[in-house]
């Protein structure tokens, strides 16, 4: 193996992967990169199934709580400093672990990313202000006369991928799709990509949902009310719109009721799982493994032997 190898740990939500990270870290001479849009938000704790202090001294994850949630973090954020954390692992003649499920980023980083206009808040404010007044499905349609590739892409329920499209029409005057056609190159890491894919599909929803029933019971619900004291923060930064973040606000913005907000937050976690086993199906080079009929750790272990040997050659 090359001395650039790099271990993908991926899945969808609800899948172990933490777990069998850690066992990893126990086992091998690995270090860990998180790759969770909502993890590197500090203060979103419950509501990301973030591993709690004592946990991450044991098992450091770099890219853990390194941004305010009231902060932008893009995809070629994490491009940039995953790829600082991998040179420096690296470095150290150790192995980086990748793991997490936000697929986006995986993609961006073994694929290449485009180089987008930056974020602007006024023309996020002004999607935001016109979707309350029109809808998403709406602003969608907007989407879809001025950027049809992207459209066919992106749910039209989609708020998030929505605002982003049309934020770069707007303050660009280019469509996502052609700024895409120009993307960087991808990093030159060897990456060796493994998947945990529970099976049957009814077995993942049973994980996801009593997960979630746990944050609840932990106390998912006060830590949106502390997020909302935050005078900076508001139900359209990136951070709030995350799986189960965004349900909670609207439930305490009077929109419905908590066991509405539960509800809506399990059917978004399931679409979110069944659009990560999409793209984990769709990608090429992945080798899945069903944690529910074997051992993760174990079904890996000779390739990590092998790599790590050929880092000390």
């Amino acid at each position: 193996m090359k001395r650039n190898s790099v271990v993908c740990l991926m899945g969808p939500t609800a899948s172990g992967k933490t777990d069998v990270a850690m066992r990893l870290f126990d086992a091998f001479d690995v270090d860990l990169v998180s790759v969770d849009s909502a993890l590197v938000y500090r203060g979103m704790d419950i509501g990301t199934a973030k591993p709690d202090p004592q946990t991450l001294h044991r098992y450091p994850h770099a890219l853990v709580d390194i941004r305010d949630p009231e902060e932008a973090y893009s995809a070629g954020d994490f491009v940039r400093d995953a790829t600082a954390a991998i040179e420096e692992i690296l470095a150290r003649g150790r192995l980086p672990v990748l793991v997490g499920g936000t697929m986006m980023y995986y993609r961006s980083l073994i694929h290449g990313i485009a180089e987008l206009p930056e974020a602007d808040r006024e023309v996020r404010a002004a999607i935001d202000e016109e979707a309350g007044r029109i809808g998403w499905p709406a602003l969608h349609a907007q989407l879809a006369s001025i950027d049809p590739q992207a459209a066919a892409r992106i749910n039209e329920n989609d708020s998030q991928r929505i605002q982003r499209a049309l934020e770069v029409f707007r303050v660009s005057g280019r469509a996502l799709t052609a700024w895409q056609a120009d993307t960087r190159p991808p990093t030159r890491f060897d990456f060796l990509r493994f998947a945990l894919i529970p099976e049957p599909r009814a077995e993942l929803h049973a994980r996801i949902e009593r997960r979630l029933q746990g944050m609840f019971d932990a106390g998912f619900v006060g830590e949106v009310e502390g997020l909302r004291d935050r005078p900076g923060l508001s139900a359209g930064h990136s951070s709030m719109r995350a799986v189960g973040y965004r349900q909670v606000w609207s439930h305490l913005d009077g929109e419905y009721d908590l066991a509405e907000a539960e509800a809506r937050a399990l059917a978004a976690t399931r679409q979110l799982a069944k659009r990560q086993l999409t793209w984990l199906r769709s990608e090429n080079g992945v080798e899945s493994m069903n944690p529910l009929e074997v051992d993760p750790v174990a079904s890996i272990s000779t390739q990590l032997v092998a790599i790590l040997e050929g880092c000390k050659n």
